[in-house]
């Protein structure tokens, strides 16, 4: 439930941005943002930095739009979006907490959150959900800058990095229990040896 929670908004967004105008497929992203940050303050959960970070950059990205160049292609908005994401996850990888760690830290119990790779999990997810941006990013150009490339080509590239990195979010955690597990198993082995 909570990754549908945080990925609502962008789905939503996506698929209104095919309909309907941009501004408003913000708009509805940004106030979407908004709601699953007050239902996180509602249950006494914190608030979390991709939320609050992509509330702020739907709005700003909306008002670019509304009030600088209302003829912003739909290429060029959601290049500006998934710059603004990449920024978000790029950034707060490079100020030590990684943006899943908050999701992170309220879904695990305590003894999990303490164990020494956790940390360095969340970084590895967060840098998956970066890279998957940063392919975004450059599915978007592609959309931008290379003529006759179908439109559907960028729209394509975003969904694989989107999925790539879902995936990988829910694969990540189970593959490093696994993994510690063994080592785990095998270090109480060699001690039995002895």
């Amino acid at each position: 439930m909570t990754i549908f929670l945080i990925l609502a908004p962008y789905g939503i967004y996506a698929a209104l941005m095919m309909v309907v105008s941009a501004t408003l497929s913000l708009a509805v992203a940004t106030a979407l943002c908004l709601a699953v940050v007050a239902l996180d303050i509602a249950k006494g959960r914190s608030i979390k930095i991709l939320g609050l970070g992509s509330a702020f950059v739907f709005a700003m990205v909306a008002g670019y739009l509304s009030f600088v160049d209302p003829a912003m292609s739909a290429s060029a908005v959601r290049l500006a979006v998934d710059c603004g994401i990449f920024a978000l996850s790029l950034g707060s990888m490079l100020l030590r907490a990684p943006f899943t760690l908050q999701y992170a830290i309220e879904a695990v119990p305590a003894e999990t959150a303490a164990i020494p790779g956790f940390l360095r999990a969340n970084y590895v997810i967060t840098g998956a959900w970066t890279l998957s941006a940063l392919l975004m990013i450059i599915g978007n150009l592609m959309t931008l800058y290379v003529p006759g490339l179908p439109y559907w080509s960028g729209l394509a590239i975003a969904f694989a990095a989107r999925n790539s990195a879902l995936y990988f979010t829910r694969w990540y955690p189970e593959y490093r229990k696994a993994k510690d597990m063994a080592v785990q198993t095998a270090a109480a082995m060699s001690g039995q040896d002895s």
